[in-house]
Parts: structure tokens; sequence; C-alpha cells
């Protein structure tokens, strides 16, 4: 088993690019699976990504661990929003649950 060089948070657009980088006929079965899901569930490319990410943090003060959530899951309204982060057992007001979508939606706008 290789050494890990280092451990990282990434969204599934960037574990898709990381991926895609490997011939298909080189991956175990584990990494086409991970393969096959990023594929069918990655929503928008990878910079895009990161950068919603990062605003997510800096501008909704969202650690890293729930910033990458919300773009992997990539609710598109209000209501599912609330729903997903109520399991972070932490108050976020209506206002930053509205900054969080517009961020989100500017996936389609990339």
């Amino acid at each position: 088993m290789p050494d890990i060089l280092k451990k990282e948070i990434i969204t599934l657009s960037e574990a898709k690019e990381v991926l895609e980088q490997v011939k298909t006929d080189d991956m175990d079965q584990i990494q086409r699976w991970t393969h096959d899901y990023v594929v069918k569930f990655a929503k928008t490319g990878s910079e895009v990504a990161r950068e919603m990410v990062k605003r997510l943090i800096e501008e909704c003060e969202l650690k890293e661990e729930e910033a990458v959530e919300v773009v992997n899951v990539s609710p598109s309204s209000l209501e599912e929003l609330r729903a997903f982060t109520f399991g972070w057992k932490k108050l976020i007001l209506t206002e930053t649950l509205q900054k969080m979508l517009n961020i989100l939606q500017t996936r389609n706008e990339s």
C-alpha cells in the first residue's frame, strides 16, 4: 500500500478530476466504484466547486468540512438547505442560508 502523502478534504468534482487522471484499466474495484459515483453526482467543475467552498468558508463562516458537504449536495432551495444543515446542530440564520444558496447558484452561471 502506498504511503499517504497528505490528507485533504475535497469535493466530488475534485475527486472526479483526480480519478480521471488514472486509466480505468489501472483502477482497483473501489476506485472504479468511486469514479462511477463521482461521474454521476459531481454537480460542477472542480475549479468552480473549490471557489464555492472558499466563498462559503469566507462569507458564511462555515468549516471546510461543512462547505464541502454543501457543495457536494448542492441543495437548490432554502428548505432543502435548512433540512441539510439542521444536522450540524448549530443555528444558521436565514440570511446566511440565503447567502449560501446564492453562492451555490453560481455553479449554473459558470
